[in-house]
């Protein structure tokens, strides 16, 4: 199966992905500011597994919350990285900070 994360550039693209997708997503937040960038780049590699592990399951966006205020602020986003688990337009589940690969496979476990 082929790794398709999402990369919106914008809220309208964030959303256009959110209706389209079949199932539950899991909109992954990060920040480019200095501090916010290592955590953010730790976390991608486990996202990435998460995508691939869990496969036609999931949909995986990732978003910038600079690019994507939007978002960011109706899911109540204040840091980065955050997970959010999304169905049917809205939150069921938010995990704020970097996360191991077992705490990050857990989450999306206990919430899809």
């Amino acid at each position: 199966m082929a790794l398709r994360i999402h990369r919106p550039q914008e809220d309208a693209e964030f959303d256009f992905i959110l209706r389209m997708a079949p199932g539950p997503v899991l909109a992954y937040f990060i920040g480019t500011w200095p501090k916010a960038l290592e955590p953010c780049r730790a976390m991608d590699a486990l996202v990435a597994e998460a995508a691939e592990e869990f496969g036609p399951r999931l949909t995986v966006v990732r978003t910038d919350m600079t690019r994507c205020p939007g978002p960011t602020r109706r899911f109540g986003v204040t840091g980065a990285p955050t997970a959010v688990i999304v169905a049917d337009g809205e939150a069921v589940a938010h995990a704020a900070g970097p996360m191991t690969r077992a705490e990050l496979r857990a989450f999306l476990e206990a919430h899809l």
